[in-house]
C-alpha cells in the first residue's frame, strides 16, 4: 500500500490551459506521482511538466508556487499529496 504525504495546496486554476497553481509545502520533482483531493476533486497523475514564472523546471522546493499541468479540473483549496511507493 502506497503512502501519501501532503506537499501543497491549489491556489489558482487556469481552465483554458488546464494548469493549477500549487503552493508547495515540500519538494516536488517531474516524474513524481501525485494525488489531488478536494470536495469534488479526486484523481492521481504523474507530474509531466511544471513551471515557475513561465520557465520549465525539473524540481521545485518548499515555499515555491508552481504551475502544474493537471489531468482534470482542480479547485482552490484542493490538497496535493505525493504518493510514496
Amino acid at each position: 500500500m502506497a503512502k501519501e504525504m501532503e506537499i501543497g495546496e491549489i491556489t489558482h486554476y487556469y481552465g483554458k490551459i488546464g494548469v493549477g497553481v500549487v503552493k508547495l509545502s515540500a519538494e516536488l520533482k517531474v516524474g513524481d506521482r501525485i494525488h489531488i483531493l478536494g470536495h469534488t476533486t479526486d484523481f492521481e497523475q504523474t507530474v509531466d511538466s511544471m513551471q515557475i514564472e513561465h520557465e520549465r523546471v525539473e524540481k521545485a522546493k518548499k515555499g515555491e508556487s508552481i504551475g502544474l499541468k493537471v489531468a482534470e479540473h482542480v479547485r482552490e483549496g484542493d490538497k496535493v499529496y505525493k504518493i510514496i511507493e
